[in-house]
């Protein structure tokens, strides 16, 4: 049986975007709650300019109260070498770098161009390996920018591959503003998988159109086994008003596990997480699956 790898990125950029203050205790039990549903992978902070992402000011006291279970990782994102140290410090083994396939994106995203973005992370990347961090790469804006329109493959598949030859041991695919479709989204693995294999890539797919789920089905079948997703469909796009962010961590496992493939995931438990967490925030699940296992439940 395929075994299908979930990266939950609820905690870091399901959270960036609110609005209210979270405090650092919330942050902890959400993470703690997800490390005991048997997620493999929870990203539990970003080490950024509070300036930039004042949600993630609190990252360093978050990876301190956090209890770590074996087996799984908490990466956390660094966007330069300050961040890197920060993250080290706190304890981290697994870092993600995050750059572009736009170059307007890239300038209004990181403040430089694609190239430079580019040079930026190589150090970066060789002083995690060096202290024996994994490097994670993270590649925006493949399905389309909000600023350009359609974005080309190649310069996809190039930027995935600069970050695989910087020693990143897996590049996340990021449909950053959820417009892709799922020949697009096809087309798009299809041309990466020439300059990168497809067990170095993963899924992180937003759901602006409601696409999320059949886009990452199509590249399923392209034989892509990483996705990332947030639960309770946590966070929002800014560059789309008023639209969903992630594609909810309960819908993709209602898929994965509906296919037969294996996750080592308790979909039950993620959801029961997702209603606490929305409960925290104020609002309904952003999972369609999670409001039907609670309301399944409730019936009980």
């Amino acid at each position: 049986m395929t075994t299908i790898r979930i990266v939950e990125v609820g905690p870091r950029d399901g959270l960036q975007n609110e609005k209210q203050p979270i405090p650092v205790a919330t942050k902890v039990e959400l993470v703690d709650r997800l490390s005991a549903t048997g997620l493999r992978s929870i990203e539990a902070g970003a080490f950024v300019s509070p300036k930039w992402v004042p949600q993630m000011a609190g990252s360093a006291e978050v990876m301190a109260g956090i209890t770590r279970h074996p087996g799984v990782a908490y990466p956390v994102l660094v966007p330069n070498a300050q961040g890197l140290e920060a993250a080290l410090a706190a304890g981290a083994t697994e870092v993600a770098v995050f750059g572009a396939a736009s170059e307007s994106f890239s300038q209004k995203n990181i403040n430089c161009s694609i190239a430079e973005s580019l040079e930026r992370f190589r150090p970066v990347a060789e002083r995690a390996l060096a202290a024996g961090v994994r490097v994670r790469g993270y590649v925006s804006c493949v399905l389309g920018c909000p600023y350009e329109g359609a974005v080309d493959p190649g310069k996809v598949a190039e930027v995935a591959a600069a970050l695989v030859a910087m020693g990143c041991y897996e590049v996340s695919l990021g449909d950053t503003i959820g417009v892709g479709t799922p020949a697009k989204a096809r087309a798009m693995v299809r041309r990466v998988v020439l300059d990168v294999p497809a067990d170095r890539l993963a899924l992180h797919f937003h759901d602006t159109y409601g696409q999320a789920v059949a886009n990452i089905l199509a590249c399923l079948e392209e034989g892509v086994t990483v996705v990332d997703s947030a639960v309770a469909g946590l966070g929002g796009c800014p560059y789309a008003k008023g639209a969903s962010g992630n594609v909810a961590t309960e819908d993709v496992l209602y898929l994965l596990h509906g296919l037969g493939l294996e996750t080592g995931v308790d979909l039950d438990a993620v959801a029961r997480v997702g209603g606490w967490i929305s409960e925290i925030l104020g609002r309904p699940t952003g999972s369609k699956v999670g409001r039907a296992l609670m309301a399944k439940a409730g019936q009980a």
